[in-house]
């Protein structure tokens, strides 16, 4: 680590190389510095400071006869440590606000544009990944005859999620069968948080439907499958063209991101309690030339999923973080009103301020 106190000088540079870089892709050399930001240095000095710099991992040269530029541990240092986050314009601003909190509060619309908001304005692909949902509450299970002895049971959580599942049983139901079953969830079932629906608490809900279990233990464990389904993480990956723009990726590598979907998926399986930036090459991506910020997005103060973006690993970190945190704290805020039920109230932002997770 570079000592703050005694080595100005060289975080002034490094900053400038890192700045430098993300603005214009080109490796950075001493006498630009010296001419633009370190006019009373020499370039001497400012080649040595950059040499100290590369042994020490924060900078590298790509050629014997190029400049630097920022190692995956140099934009980590620069991001905690010296980065200016940019604010959001106001027409930003509005913008966010007029699709968001004016839209569609469906939870799931609801993410669903935050993501196009955040591809669109970062210019970067946008991800979204539902969590495992352990926090969701079942709101609501119906039964709907659809043929002979085939039922379809429908579940609705606090998170927007509609799950289906037909069920194939061996008799067909009564009206009176189907009504026991429907208020037997209400009063047990309905309003409980999905991880609450543990294999012992199944089984001991079996035994409680009495008479009518050979009946209606397959819909009760219909229900059970469909919270184990809702557990599972899903991803999407949008604006995926900008991947080709940035030079991340060739139009014959897109199969990559599939394993690359993957790979996402298993960096959120610790379920990171804030906004997460990796690194291509380094922290698990195999996209080399590329960053992966992203951030949870929760509903009264669980995580229901997380969204962020894929861009080049020389993006504008200092703006794309403000817009990843100001559309998740929107987006938490608003499924946490949706969940109270009282809209004209405004919410505490549902995500702690912690230090950026650079390296999980």
């Amino acid at each position: 680590m570079i000592n703050l106190k005694g080595d100005v000088r060289k975080l002034l540079i490094l900053k400038t190389v890192v700045e430098l870089y993300i603005q214009y892709g080109e490796p950075v050399g001493s006498r630009i510095i010296a001419d633009r930001f370190l006019p009373g240095v020499s370039s001497a000095t400012i080649r040595n400071d950059m040499a100290a710099l590369e042994q020490l991992g924060y900078l590298q040269q790509p050629h014997t006869s190029a400049g630097r530029i920022p190692t995956n541990r140099g934009y980590r240092f620069y991001i905690s440590q010296l980065m200016k986050r940019e604010p959001i314009s106001e027409q930003d601003r509005q913008l966010i606000d007029e699709v968001l909190v004016k839209g569609d509060l469906n939870p799931k619309v609801l993410v669903k544009n935050a993501t196009e908001l955040l591809a669109r304005l970062t210019d970067c692909a946008s991800v979204s990944a539902t969590g495992r949902m352990n926090e969701s509450i079942i709101m609501k299970v119906d039964v709907i005859p659809v043929g002979r002895r085939l039922y379809a049971l429908m579940m609705v959580t606090s998170s927007g999620a509609v799950e289906n599942r037909v069920c194939r049983l061996d008799i067909d139901l009564t009206a009176e069968q189907i009504a026991f079953f429907v208020r037997f969830i209400r009063e047990n079932i309905t309003g409980m948080r999905i991880e609450q629906l543990s294999d012992e608490r199944i089984v001991e809900l079996g035994l409680g439907i009495g008479s009518y279990s050979m009946a209606l233990a397959p819909l009760l464990y219909g229900v059970y499958d469909i919270t184990r389904k809702l557990q599972q993480q899903q991803i999407t990956i949008d604006n995926e063209a900008s991947l080709l723009r940035h030079g991340i990726l060739r139009s014959e590598d897109f199969t990559l991101l599939l394993d690359e979907k993957q790979r996402i998926l298993n960096l959120l399986r610790s379920d990171p309690n804030g906004l997460t930036i990796r690194f291509g090459g380094t922290d698990g991506l195999a996209m080399e030339n590329a960053s992966l910020v992203i951030s949870p997005y929760r509903q009264a103060g669980g995580i229901l999923g997380y969204f962020g973006v894929i861009g080049p690993r020389r993006m504008d970190y200092g703006r794309v973080i403000t817009y990843v945190e100001y559309l998740s704290d929107t987006v938490s805020r608003l499924l946490t009103e949706g969940l109270e039920e009282d809209r004209s109230k405004p919410a505490k932002a549902q995500r702690p301020r912690g230090e950026i997770i650079i390296r999980l």
